[in-house]
C-alpha cells in the first residue's frame, strides 16, 4: 500500500473541488435508508480526516486510521480547529492489520481508499473491519471501477497556482491490473522552489471477488449504490458504493430495495 509524504500538505488545496458535506450528507443517508444510527464511525484511509471531522461534528464519536504519519498530522491540526463536540482519535495504521481496543457501530471507507489495497490483501482489510465493526454493523465503501481507470490511462492532469504545481501522469498496468500515478510537486519557499514525488498504486478491484470477500468475512452484502446516489450504479460508472452488514453473529436479511 502506499503513503502520501510530500503530497500530504497539498492533498486538500488537491482535492478543493470536492463536496465532503455531500459525502456526509451520503453516509448519513445510507444509515436512515438501513435503519441504523450509529453512535461511533470508523473512518479508514481517512486522509486529512476532513469527512471525519464533518462527522464528528455531527455528533458521531469518530476514529480515523491511515497509513501516513504526513496526512494524520493534517487531520489533526483540522480537528483542533474544528467545533467538533469531542474530536476524532487518530490513529496510524495500515489496514491489513487494523488493531483497536473496542468495535465502532459503524465502518465507512470513502475516496476510493480500497482501491489502495493489492486485491490479494483483500480479504484481511475485511477480517479485520469484521473484528472491529458491531455485530449488525454497517460497512461502507466505495471503489474506482476498471472503467474509469482505462478511461483515465495515459492521461495527464496539471494544478497550479501562483506558489505550487503538481502534474500527474497515468498509466495503466495491465500485468497488475493497476493504474499507476506518478506525480511530481513543486512548492515554493520564499524566493526558491522546492521538488518532490510520488508514485502511488490504486488496483482493479472486481465486483464479484469483492461481493465473495464480503460474505467470507461475515458480511451481507445489502446494496450497491452509485456515486452520492440512493440507486444502484449505472453501467460503466467511475465510482460504486458498497453497503454491507456484519453478520458474523446474526441471521442474514434482504438486501434494501
Amino acid at each position: 500500500m502506499n503513503e502520501y509524504f510530500s503530497l500530504a500538505r497539498f492533498y486538500d488545496r488537491l482535492m478543493r473541488d470536492s463536496d465532503y458535506n455531500a459525502w456526509a450528507d451520503f453516509v448519513e443517508a445510507i444509515f436512515r435508508r438501513a435503519g441504523a444510527s450509529p453512535r461511533s464511525v470508523l473512518d479508514l484511509a481517512c486522509g486529512t480526516g476532513v469527512l471525519t471531522c464533518l462527522l464528528a461534528e455531527r455528533g458521531y464519536e469518530t476514529i480515523g486510521v491511515d497509513l501516513s504519519e504526513e496526512m494524520l498530522m493534517q487531520a489533526r491540526e483540522r480537528a483542533e480547529a474544528s467545533s467538533c463536540p469531542v474530536k476524532p482519535l487518530w490513529i496510524c495504521q495500515d489496514l491489513r492489520e487494523l488493531d483497536l481496543y473496542g468495535t465502532s457501530d459503524a465502518t465507512v471507507c470513502s475516496f476510493d481508499g480500497l482501491n489502495y489495497v493489492p486485491p490479494e490483501d483483500l480479504g484481511d482489510v475485511f477480517r479485520r473491519v469484521s473484528y472491529f465493526t458491531e455485530p449488525g454493523g454497517l460497512f461502507l465503501f466505495d471503489v474506482n471501477t476498471e472503467e474509469k481507470f482505462r478511461r483515465m490511462d495515459g492521461m495527464t492532469y496539471i494544478d497550479e497556482d501562483e506558489d505550487f504545481f503538481c502534474a500527474w501522469r497515468t498509466d495503466l498496468d495491465e500485468e497488475e491490473r493497476a493504474l499507476i500515478y506518478g506525480v511530481d510537486i513543486f512548492w515554493r519557499v520564499g524566493e526558491t522552489w522546492r521538488r518532490g514525488g510520488e508514485e502511488h498504486t490504486e488496483y482493479i478491484q472486481d465486483p464479484e471477488r469483492l461481493a465473495a470477500l464480503l460474505e467470507e468475512n461475515g458480511f451481507t452484502l445489502l446494496a450497491r449504490f452509485g456515486e452520492l446516489e440512493l440507486a444502484p450504479p449505472s453501467p460503466g460508472a467511475d465510482r460504486v458504493f458498497y453497503l454491507a452488514r456484519n453478520d458474523r453473529r446474526l441471521p442474514g436479511d434482504q438486501a434494501i430495495q
